[in-house]
């Protein structure tokens, strides 16, 4: 094998870059999943918009595969490579809040967690996810649902132009008025087009504080709760969200002792006002059933985005099966109860996820992301520690998924994927799909940008 010399990549970048053996090296090659244990040859700490340039040119013109990491929370690894140059841009933390004009400047190594508190400070917020060690970056790419997402859209509903690096080199700003094609494919194409190194984002009043918290229910009273949990959600108003968690209810003093380690239903409200219209939305969903544990008040948005956090701790072991649902009908009720029962992995969870609202009135054409339609979707977060329990634990995943597919649209919300479903990439992106390969075979014809959910370019 011939060695790779990377002489000269270190003059030509403000950062640093790390091989094996020096410092930073194994921290710069963690990820959040700790399924994967990869080796970059090299890791180039980006610290400018000039520095990515330079790291991207240096593997173009070497041939070298290439990763990128921002906030290395992807499900399926792509945040690290074996092999190859990794460009790191978790160090390019820049945040830059405009109140009078409510936008915000967002470098791409910025966690959701890091962000919220500071546009926070002027009562504003825009869709971020549902816990705060997420990076905007990713999440942005692939389109960004969460918690506001019914109320303001999804991320990249509230984007307004991007920084990005050319796989050819070029620094290029996008938007609707300046490579709008460009922009458009970003908008939930994930990274296959370039590296985006600051996102603009529109920002909404929020707070300073939202109404939010936790309703769990035995699991045998679950076929009931969602059927009427579907119909409150039928006639909920934009600001209200609920996700149906299934859960192992963890072994902590927040929860009853006899709770510990049972299987519950676990609804996790929101709503953007604290006040009377909160609690006057919420109180169905409040009196819902004989709840064995409720939490629910006045709290910052902020916390409630961390409230899972601790849930889904780094290096732990990850699994991702999803899909769009055609509902909640008692057909998927009924697969939910054959399979919750037995989850497997102390990290594991299963959810639906509410859709419509403002995610739901943009045209699926608009942006890349073509799921503007669906009702639900539906997710099995699986997690564990060990590497003997892969098997068991990924069987466990894998009949689930299998079982709801037969209630399903056949559509998936791409940064859901696991790392074995290269096939489904074209379900993630539907009638948009077409569209993409053409704009990919523009702007990437040698398909750099591979690893990710790619896009492959024609020819």
């Amino acid at each position: 094998m011939t060695e790779i010399s990377f002489d000269g990549l270190a003059e030509s970048i403000n950062g640093d870059i790390a091989r094996a053996g020096d410092e930073g090296y194994h921290e710069g090659r963690m990820v959040w999943n700790g399924r994967f244990d990869r080796h970059p040859d090299v890791i180039v700490r980006c610290r400018s918009v000039g520095d990515v340039k330079a790291a991207v040119d240096f593997a173009r013109t070497r041939g070298l595969s290439l990763a990128v990491k921002a906030g290395g929370h992807s499900n399926a690894g792509h945040s690290t490579i074996e092999g190859g140059l990794l460009i790191d841009l978790s160090s390019m933390k820049g945040v830059s809040i405009d109140p009078e004009n409510r936008t915000a400047r967002v470098e791409p190594g910025v966690k959701w967690g890091e962000f919220n508190p500071i546009a926070e400070r002027h009562g504003l917020a825009t869709p971020g996810g549902t816990i705060s060690t997420v990076g905007v970056s990713g999440f942005t790419l692939g389109g960004g649902s969460g918690y506001l997402s019914r109320k303001h859209g999804m991320a990249i509903d509230n984007l307004l132009s991007v920084e990005v690096v050319a796989a050819d080199g070029r620094i290029i700003r996008a938007g609707d008025d300046e490579h709008p094609d460009l922009f458009w494919a970003i908008r939930g194409g994930g990274g296959n087009f370039g590296i985006v190194t600051a996102f603009e984002f529109r920002l909404h009043d929020v707070g300073p504080e939202v109404l939010a918290g936790q309703i769990m229910h035995r699991l045998e009273d679950a076929p009931g709760l969602l059927r009427s949990f579907r119909e409150i959600m039928a006639n909920a108003p934009d600001e209200l969200q609920c996700y149906p968690f299934f859960l192992r209810i963890p072994p902590i003093e927040a929860f009853p002792e006899e709770l510990h380690g049972q299987v519950v239903l676990d609804f996790v409200v929101f709503h953007t006002d604290a006040g009377s219209d909160g609690e006057t939305a919420l109180r169905p969903l409040v009196d819902l059933g004989k709840p064995v544990f409720a939490a629910v008040g006045p709290q910052s948005y902020s916390s409630v985005m961390e409230a899972f956090d601790a849930g889904l701790p780094a290096g732990q072991r990850y699994g991702s099966r999803a899909q769009y649902l055609t509902g909640i009908t008692d057909g998927v009720i009924d697969t939910i109860m054959t399979h919750a029962a037995d989850m497997v992995g102390p990290f594991t969870v299963a959810y639906l996820d509410p859709a419509g609202g403002a995610l739901g009135r943009v045209d699926p054409c608009a942006t890349a992301f073509p799921h503007r339609d669906a009702t639900y979707g539906f997710h099995i977060i699986s997690g564990w520690m060990e590497s003997v329990q892969d098997e068991e634990v990924s069987a466990w995943a894998d009949a689930f998924h299998h079982a709801m597919s037969l209630h399903a649209t056949g559509g998936v919300y791409v940064n859901l994927l696991g790392p074995d479903e290269e096939d489904r990439v074209r379900a993630a992106y539907g009638d948009n799909y077409q569209r993409l390969v053409e704009l990919k075979t523009l702007w990437d014809p040698d398909n750099l940008f591979r690893s990710t959910y790619n896009v492959e370019p024609s020819g």
